[in-house]
């Protein structure tokens, strides 16, 4: 039988669709890896991704995906409510 993990970072941006984009984007373009939801929270500029797959390709997702979101966000511009 294949493992199956799931993965459910936080990105600190939740306001701009088009970094939210990329960074989900990022994780589609693993093979094996699979994008469940894209859940962008404007008052706490913050937005949960959840995706799935085998563990090498999940481990490869989550790693482009916090490497596009170091280049597009500037955690030094960063404002939101806290939860």
């Amino acid at each position: 039988m294949q493992k199956i993990i799931e993965c459910v970072p936080n990105f600190s941006e939740g306001r701009d669709r088009r970094v939210i984009d990329e960074i989900a984007s990022a994780i589609s373009s693993v093979d094996g890896a699979y994008l469940l939801n894209v859940d962008p929270g404007k008052a706490t500029n913050r937005t949960v991704i959840t995706f799935a797959g085998a563990p090498e390709p999940v481990l490869e997702a989550a790693f482009r995906a916090v490497k596009k979101a170091m280049e597009l966000i500037d955690m030094t511009k960063h404002h939101g409510e806290h939860p």
